[in-house]
């Protein structure tokens, strides 16, 4: 029933995505990000929805002839053309050129997709669908989680979605912390107080189920994500109580075992885990010191272990995006990651300082504020995880850019005109017609 269901949902959009491909991004997104089709059991788990959703959406843009749709140019999107360019030529040079294959286009898919992304989020109502359907992917298994863990009284593990980005424990507990501050932005546009409810139990269920994946790494995420949080947020007091409140109860309500994993951060010396991650990290130091372009994809093998990591039968993935990046594409590769990261960041803080002083764009400074506490969890979650190439990150810098160019634009509005300036404004694009604001 699940598979006829998402079947039914993807083919009836069709339509409305070729006649409106900003559409088609919602439904990229929902795909991808929640993967909805494995959670059934028959023909849809295999089925190729995202490339179906992804021809129509690409057709509808180049076969639409009121609209032309162009890549916006900022330092932000030409460091992540560069990025994905540098990937590319590393593929050339890999260690093992015949394996990367099913990676490398895997990843060009993902890269390509944010794209079009970027091409398709032009005012503010596409910027919130983008950020409505990212909860909704995630917070649907956090809210599920958080029941979960309630009825189990944080006995087990919470899961991810099986045969995606986030299917292991630490890695949907690194997205749950990402989504909490999303969800707060998106709770300050609800109006009926049933829904403002209804968000809120959600907030607190997706931080439940992060905790109850038993993540360290999550749990340090999401530490300085509520402190920044708290930072960012408008009303310090309210949101400082609540805290206050809410952290103790969840802590205490976890079981003993939980606490005893917790524990054992400060003991990483003796856990096997911990010390294989180590041994993974200065094998992509060795490596990247040894070659300029990195090893490529597919690194983390015996070989390559053998020849660089300072225990070569400990094998590990890198478990860390920074890490990753070295091994997998050198130290430039590394430095221009970061500095798609910082721009990103810097883009928010524009908005910011930009928007705060017109109440027209209070969102766009809220939206910033918590996008930024997003990436700061996936920054520091990401330290322990390999997690380059998931796609929620890059959705939200596409957000930020966005963002950027509508408050540019709705300020150049909003700034008085000279009274002996009569000039006539070319004709607007048809989307910004009917809803100039949003």
């Amino acid at each position: 029933m699940r598979d006829v269901i998402v079947t039914l949902l993807v083919f009836a959009s069709l339509p409305y995505i070729f006649k409106r491909p900003s559409f088609g991004m919602v439904m990229w997104i929902w795909i991808s990000v929640m993967n909805p089709h494995s959670q059934g059991w028959g023909f849809a788990r295999d089925f190729p929805f995202a490339a179906i959703i992804a021809v129509v959406t690409l057709a509808a843009m180049v076969t639409n002839a009121k609209r032309t749709y162009r890549l916006p140019l900022t330092p932000v999107t030409a460091t992540f053309l560069l990025f994905v360019a540098w990937m590319c030529l590393t593929s050339v040079f890999a260690i093992h050129p015949e394996q990367i294959g099913t990676q490398l286009v895997k990843v060009l898919k993902i890269m390509g997709m944010t794209v079009v992304v970027l091409m398709l989020v032009r005012k503010r109502l596409h910027v919130e669908w983008l950020i409505w359907t990212v909860v909704v992917s995630i917070g649907y298994y956090g809210t599920k989680g958080g029941i979960f863990t309630i009825r189990s009284g944080g006995q087990y593990r919470v899961w991810g979605p099986i045969g995606t980005f986030i299917d292991g424990n630490n890695e949907i507990a690194l997205a749950l912390v990402m989504t909490i501050p999303l969800m707060y932005y998106l709770y300050g546009l609800l109006t009926h107080k049933w829904a403002k409810r209804a968000m809120v139990a959600s907030m607190f269920l997706c931080a439940l189920a992060s905790l109850a994946s038993y993540s360290r790494g999550a749990a340090i995420a999401m530490g300085m994500m509520l402190v920044f949080f708290w930072l960012k947020s408008n009303q310090k007091a309210v949101i400082g109580v609540l805290l206050l409140c809410c952290v103790p109860f969840a802590l205490v309500f976890m079981p003993e075992q939980w606490h005893a994993r917790i524990d054992t951060i400060d003991e990483y010396q003796q856990d096997e885990s911990a010390m294989g991650r180590i041994n993974a990290w200065k094998m992509a130091y060795n490596l990247a010191n040894d070659r300029l372009m990195g090893g490529g994809f597919e690194i983390y093998d015996a070989e390559v272990f053998e020849r660089y990591a300072p225990v070569p039968e400990d094998v590990h993935a890198a478990h860390s995006i920074y890490f990753q990046v070295l091994g997998e594409h050198g130290w430039i590769g590394l430095a221009i990651y970061l500095a798609l990261g910082f721009l990103t960041w810097r883009t928010g803080s524009w908005i910011v300082r930009a928007a705060e002083p017109h109440a027209e764009l209070a969102w766009a400074a809220n939206l910033a504020k918590m996008i930024q506490v997003s990436l700061l969890g996936f920054m520091v979650g990401g330290a322990f995880l390999s997690l380059v190439y998931f796609d929620v990150p890059y959705y939200l810098m596409a957000a930020m850019v966005a963002t950027r160019m509508i408050v540019e634009r709705e300020k150049k509005a909003l700034a008085p005109q000279p009274a002996a300036q009569h000039t006539v404004q070319g004709e607007l694009d048809e989307d910004f017609e009917h809803d100039p604001v949003r």
